[in-house]
């Protein structure tokens, strides 16, 4: 996948729930903070237990969340994001996650989140809000009721 330039990455980030409400102006300023990334298939991109520093929003690809016995949790693919609770927590990940194809991402570090959310509340709102539906979600999927 080609790079994106830092205006196809805020065009991209528009397409996020996180960000959707956000002027093309503030994901200007995002997407200046965030860093592309490609890997392979069957790559791990993170497991259980490893420290957390980042978040991964996918461009493009599909990603299996396992869990510790790699049986799966949830899928992600283009627009979904993952890995944000760990950094939150400041415990270790509690899952792991593999590409299932060629995966690009888009990651942001802890430290760029935090300055992105103490210059704009709104993205803390919101992140809050996908991260609910998404512990229902992959805790629905893990048991099913």
């Amino acid at each position: 996948m080609k790079t994106l330039s830092l205006i196809e990455k805020a065009f991209f980030l528009k397409k996020i729930s996180l960000f959707n409400v956000l002027d093309l102006d503030l994901l200007i300023a995002i997407a200046e903070k965030m860093h592309q990334d490609e890997y392979p298939s069957n790559e791990k991109v993170f497991e259980k237990g490893q420290l957390a520093n980042r978040m991964y929003f996918i461009i493009d690809g599909e990603i299996d969340l396992l869990d510790e016995n790699n049986m799966p949790i949830a899928t992600c693919s283009k627009t979904d994001f993952f890995g944000e609770e760990s950094l939150f927590s400041d415990k270790p990940r509690s899952y792991n996650a593999v590409c299932k194809i060629d995966t690009a991402f888009l990651t942001l570090t802890k430290t760029n989140l935090m300055t992105i959310i103490s210059e704009c509340p709104t993205v803390a709102i919101a992140l809050l809000q996908c991260h609910c539906q998404n512990v229902t979600c992959r805790f629905q999927n893990e048991h099913p009721v």
